[in-house]
C-alpha cells in the first residue's frame, strides 16, 4: 500500500465536519509518522498557498518539488489539499497539532519546514505573506531563530546568508567545535536517518539540497579562516 492510500485511510477516519486537524491524533508511534508527515506538509502547504478552492497546476507542481506523487497517486495528494484549504481550522490549529504529534522531537518539524520552504520558494518569490505565516509555524514548533534565520537563507535569494547560522554555530567558536557540528548536521542529514525519523521515501529529496547548503557552509568558513 502506497504512502497516499494510507493516507485516504487515515482521512476516511475523520467524522462528518471534523477538521483535518484531528487526523495527526492518529499518528503517535514511528510506523505511522511517515503518514502524518506527508499530511502536515500538503495541509499546512495548503493553508499557505492562496485558497480558491482548487488545486491548480502549478500548486501540483509545487508539491511535487517535495514529495515524488506517482499519477495514479495524485486524487489521493489533490483531496488532502483540497480539504485543507477547504477547512475552517486556521493553520495554527494545524501546527499545534502537528507538533503535539511530535512532542519534544524537533528535528521532524525541522523536516517539515523545511518542505514548506520548499512550496514557498517553487514559484520563485518568496512573499511578505509567506514569511509571516512561516515565522509563525516555526515559533509554534519552537524552532529558534538562528535555525529558522539559516533555513530562511537556504531557501530565499535575497535573504542574508551567514555560514555560522547555518552550521548552528557562534562565529567566536574554535574550528574544532564548527567541525563537530558540521558532521553532526551531516549525520541528521542522512536519507537513512530522516527515513528513520518519519520522512517518508517520497519526500527525501529534501536532504539533497539540505546538504549541499551545509557543505558549502563548512568550505566558506574553512576558506576565510585559511586565508
Amino acid at each position: 500500500m502506497s504512502i497516499w492510500s494510507k493516507i485516504l485511510e487515515a482521512l476516511k477516519a475523520l467524522r462528518a465536519g471534523e477538521s483535518l486537524s484531528k487526523v495527526f491524533e492518529q499518528f503517535r508511534s514511528d510506523p505511522e509518522r511517515r503518514v502524518g508527515f506527508a499530511i502536515a506538509v500538503i495541509a499546512l502547504g495548503a493553508k499557505m498557498a492562496k485558497a480558491d478552492g482548487l488545486v491548480t497546476r502549478a500548486e501540483v507542481t509545487a508539491f511535487r518539488e517535495v514529495f515524488h506523487i506517482a499519477p495514479e497517486d495524485e486524487v489521493a495528494a489533490a483531496r488532502v489539499f483540497n480539504l485543507a484549504r477547504q477547512d475552517v481550522a486556521g493553520f495554527e490549529d494545524y501546527a499545534k497539532s502537528v507538533k503535539k504529534m511530535y512532542g519534544t522531537d524537533c528535528q521532524p518539524l525541522m523536516d517539515i519546514m523545511d518542505g514548506l520552504f520548499h512550496i514557498a520558494m517553487a514559484d520563485g518569490t518568496y512573499h511578505p505573506g509567506e514569511d509571516a505565516f512561516l515565522t509563525r509555524v516555526a515559533e509554534i514548533f519552537d524552532v529558534n531563530e538562528r535555525a529558522f534565520r539559516a533555513m530562511r537563507a537556504r531557501y530565499v535569494p535575497d535573504a542574508q546568508r551567514d555560514p555560522y547560522d547555518i552550521l548552528g554555530v557562534d562565529p567566536t567558536a574554535p574550528l574544532a567545535e564548527i567541525k563537530s557540528a558540521y558532521h553532526a548536521l551531516v549525520r541528521e542529514t542522512h536519507p537513512d536517518r530522516m527515513i528513520a525519523r518519519g520522512v517518508p521515501e517520497e519526500a527525501i529529496r529534501l536532504a539533497s539540497d539540505r546538504m549541499v547548503e551545509i557543505n558549502a557552509a563548512w568550505e566558506e568558513i574553512t576558506g576565510d579562516r585559511a586565508a
